[in-house]
């Protein structure tokens, strides 16, 4: 792993030659959560680099499967492991420049003139009961990162028997996010780091550690790139101090030691 963050650091940094503006742009395809941190990454690497970044933002699911069906990606940033793993076992990845690059954490959030305030989420939590005659905001339970994990964590806390016949599921989680901001829903379940960018809602309460698997975000390098080069030194980027500041001021933790 040292030996392969130092390699993308040098890579960064590297001279870079000229090349046409089709090799300078790379398409990365990046879960919905990423969007507004990413966007910031992103723009930081054009700056720094030159090169130009094309996003794709959506469920990790549904991106993990249009790789499979040969959609034209450089990068993926999954939400999970699980849709990591599911192109890996594929070979659609390079193994070598996969990093587990961020962590994040699950939260319960309300409209924001909603009367609820800290709630305690535990064992025996009853969040049914909680929604009253509501619905529950929630990403696709059966597929979406953010709906594995809130699953997890109500089947933990002993609250998925009630809470399953009010979910309210969206294709993602930022869909999840919009359902509870324009007042559809009384309750959501989201990363920490949606909660922040949304004005109109609020945070209520939080999952505690353990009552779910930790929101774990891999990146690797897609086996078919067609800008390998430029993909290596997107990685390199990411694996930086200067993405690092980015990504912890919207709130994710950053799992890796920066390289430059």
């Amino acid at each position: 792993m040292a030996k392969l963050l130092l390699t993308l650091a040098c890579l960064l940094f590297a001279p870079v030659p000229h090349v046409s503006a089709a090799q300078d742009t790379i398409t990365v395809f990046a879960a919905a959560s990423l969007k507004n941190a990413l966007d910031d990454v992103d723009a930081a690497f054009t700056g720094t680099t030159g090169m130009n970044v094309t996003a794709s933002y959506e469920a990790s699911s549904s991106l993990a499967r249009q790789i499979e069906a040969g959609a034209p990606a450089d990068v993926f940033i999954s939400a999970d492991l699980r849709w990591m793993d599911y192109v890996a076992e594929r070979k659609l990845i390079k193994p070598e420049t996969r990093v587990n690059l961020l962590g994040n954490k699950l939260v319960l959030i309300a409209p924001k003139d909603s009367k609820l305030d800290q709630v305690a989420i535990s064992e025996g939590f009853d969040i049914a009961k909680l929604a009253g005659d509501g619905r529950i905001a929630v990403a696709d339970v059966r597929a979406v990162p953010a709906g594995l994990y809130a699953k997890a964590a109500l089947e933990k806390l002993g609250a998925w028997g009630g809470a399953e016949p009010k979910l309210a599921q969206a294709e993602n989680v930022r869909a999840t996010l919009a359902f509870v901001a324009r007042g559809e829903t009384p309750l959501g379940i989201v990363y920490a780091t949606d909660a922040r960018i949304e004005p109109k809602v609020k945070i209520v309460g939080a999952f505690p550690d353990g009552s779910y698997p930790p929101v774990t975000y891999p990146v690797a390098a897609i086996a078919e790139a067609k800008n390998k080069g430029t993909a290596v030194r997107y990685l390199a980027f990411l694996n930086s101090a200067a993405a690092k500041a980015i990504f912890e001021r919207y709130g994710f933790s950053y799992l890796i030691k920066p390289t430059s």
